[in-house]
């Protein structure tokens, strides 16, 4: 028996439950592992809130990350090893694996043996971040040491990841948040600039850090209003990946800008790597090296303990962290 995290019904972060379950020996090709932490992610809010892509069969458990030591290898799994001291990529289906649990099985094609420099916080933080910043500005842009790259929410694991990839290809970041409160701390992340959209005239702010030629490369969970003055503030040929809808209010077209400019506007999931295995052990190496080199450090929020599970969502919608909410066991 080993305590896991359910929910029976959709709603707020309430309606989650800790239960006692039968652990199952991992099937052919899974690793069971023994959870020391885990990494919040606000797709498991969506899920729990019942607007998440996959919409799982009630009760259902959560969870895309997690670090861990390994205790049983299913059949046919000769790439772990038993003591191993490993991480979780994030699976395509979070019910059929879900990792809020005391113990969990999961593809052994999914687990990462981390370097050893990486603590259990920072290695269950790790890689639904990095795989979400590196997909959409290395994979998919091609960001390059010329370009400057305008990274929106910045302050959230993903944005923070981003600057720190942006800022290793020799590219400049300029941090959007909404206020000013967190100006100093994505300057000290990393961030070459930051506008605070409710303070500032976001597309003038934006041109005076760009310049005239305006920005090539824009990366963006938000939404909304926001498109405008962003593809404002891009050059002629930038692309704008959208890889979320946080926000509540229409997203209008850029008509004009996105004509004038020729720009393109690209939905982005990070299911993309997640499913080709060819980008995705390219996104591995590229990560696996940036931790290696000290380039890359997940940033944490703030822990809480798998008993205060219900108000770790909490603090995650309350939207004050900066980086990684995680859970330890």
């Amino acid at each position: 028996m080993a305590r896991v995290i359910q929910f029976h019904q959709h709603g707020g972060p309430e309606v989650l439950r800790i239960e006692q379950a039968e652990v199952a020996p991992p099937a052919p090709g899974e690793v069971q592992i023994t959870v020391m932490a885990l990494g919040l992610n606000r797709a498991e809010a969506l899920m729990r809130e019942g607007t998440y892509i996959e919409t799982p069969a009630l009760p259902s458990g959560l969870g895309l990350e997690a670090a861990g030591i390994v205790t049983t290898l299913g059949a046919g799994v000769t790439s772990i090893a038993l003591g191993d001291a490993v991480s979780v990529v994030p699976p395509v289906s979070m019910s059929r694996w879900p990792t809020y649990a005391e113990i969990v099985n999961v593809p052994a094609d999914r687990i990462i043996k981390h370097p050893p420099g990486l603590g259990w916080a920072s290695a269950a933080a790790l890689w639904m971040a990095y795989l979400t910043a590196y997909g959409a500005l290395v994979d998919i842009a091609q960001l390059t040491p010329d370009d400057q790259v305008v990274i929106t929410a910045a302050s959230s694991s993903v944005g923070l990841a981003a600057i720190q990839i942006a800022r290793h290809v020799g590219a400049t970041p300029i941090a959007v948040t909404r206020t000013a409160q967190k100006k100093q701390e994505l300057l000290e992340a990393g961030a070459a600039h930051v506008v605070a959209m409710d303070d500032e005239d976001m597309a003038a702010a934006l041109v005076a850090h760009t310049g005239a030629a305006g920005v090539r490369v824009v990366f963006d969970p938000v939404g909304g209003p926001l498109f405008i003055p962003l593809t404002e503030a891009m050059r002629p040929g930038g692309i704008l990946v959208e890889y979320g809808g946080l926000s509540k209010e229409p997203t209008p077209f850029p008509l004009s800008s996105v004509l004038s400019k020729r720009l393109t506007l690209r939905g982005y999931l990070v299911h993309e790597l997640l499913t080709d295995p060819h980008r995705l052990a390219a996104a591995q190496r590229f990560i696996l090296d940036g931790v290696s080199a000290g380039v890359f450090r997940p940033v944490i929020a703030r822990t809480f303990s798998f008993d205060e599970m219900v108000e770790a969502h909490r603090y995650m919608a309350s939207n004050a962290q900066f980086g990684k909410i995680v859970v330890t066991l």
